[in-house]
């Protein structure tokens, strides 16, 4: 249940036995600039198109 509100709340994915404190997934970014400011932000990417962070 908080998995779904937390989706819903921050409009994130969340992984599989997923729990409060884990990193959620985020959407994709739009424009490459905004794929850099999550890379200078600190998200954990695994490519430009998918990234994770903590809330």
């Amino acid at each position: 249940m908080r998995a779904l509100r937390t989706t819903d709340e921050h409009k994130v994915a969340t992984p599989e036995a997923w729990q409060p404190g884990d990193p959620v997934i985020v959407p994709p970014p739009a424009t490459t600039e905004a794929a850099e400011k999550r890379v200078r932000e600190g998200y954990e990417s695994a490519d430009w198109y998918f990234a994770k962070r903590s809330l």
